[in-house]
């Protein structure tokens, strides 16, 4: 099975239902899991109460929001195990959604999530992360070096134009709502990896990407490993994700007896 974490609340929807959408309509087992087993929330403030007239701008599209909906009626997404009970022998996949509000620190922040994520990337297998969700994956350490397990790696996330631009526009009435940490998400990447320029930060003026055109998004894979920056990147980290996964079973099947 694939396993989606989640934190007690605050995820981006698009990040997390688009690579869902498309991992569940090949035929994929995917569960989630977040701290406790309590059924996750997203940022209410995309999905409902939006950003007044940069609403078209900054909230979930309506293609997207769509297919959240249509995640939290799945019954494994309403029936989640909690990050204790997921077992790493038991995986085949991992995927870490980001998202900006201060509930995603129940998940960036928690160790057993983050020793889940060292065991299954250094176990080789698939795994994907975007936006804050690169975050998880910087605090994880290899055991066998202490280091980040992206060290060593190429990787995005969320990066500081896209943080810094989407803060400004909103400081003056939504305060830090934007900055979930004083440092920023692609501050805090680049210095766990091994050289800056592991770090891909991909084309300065980002387009959204669609279902039908993926090719606008931008993602970085390295290995068993994919990364995207934000919620514009997902359908095209969603077609590469299921790529990689297809890729993992396909070697898995060859080397069975």
């Amino acid at each position: 099975m694939i396993v989606f974490l989640l934190p007690a609340s605050g995820y981006d929807p698009t990040e997390a239902a688009v690579p869902w959408a498309a991992l569940r309509d090949a035929g994929l087992d995917v569960r989630f899991a977040t701290p406790d087993g309590r059924i996750a929330t997203a940022d209410r403030r995309l999905t409902d109460t939006g950003f007044s007239w940069l609403s078209p701008w900054l909230m979930t599209r309506r293609a997207e929001l769509a297919a959240y909906r249509r995640l939290t009626e799945d019954p494994r997404f309403r029936a989640p195990l909690s990050y204790a009970e997921v077992d790493p022998a038991c995986l085949t996949g991992l995927f870490v959604p980001g998202g900006h509000a201060p509930g995603m620190r129940t998940l960036l922040e928690d160790a057993t999530a983050q020793r889940l994520f060292a065991q299954v990337f250094t176990a080789g297998l698939p795994v994907g992360a975007v936006c804050h969700g690169v975050l998880l994956a910087a605090r994880a350490k290899d055991p066998a070096t202490g280091l980040s397990v992206l060290h060593g790696r190429r990787t995005t996330a969320l990066t500081s134009l896209l943080e810094l631009t989407a803060w400004n526009l909103t400081r003056m009435w939504l305060g830090r709502y934007y900055r979930t940490y004083r440092t920023t998400v692609q501050a805090e990447v680049t210095a766990a990896l091994a050289d800056p320029a592991h770090f891909l930060a991909g084309p300065p003026l980002p387009v959204r990407d669609t279902a039908a055109r993926p090719g606008r998004g931008f993602t970085v894979r390295d290995g068993h490993y994919v990364s995207a920056r934000w919620p514009g990147d997902c359908h095209r980290l969603a077609a590469d994700y299921l790529a990689l996964v297809r890729s993992h079973q396909g070697d898995t099947a060859v080397r069975e007896p």
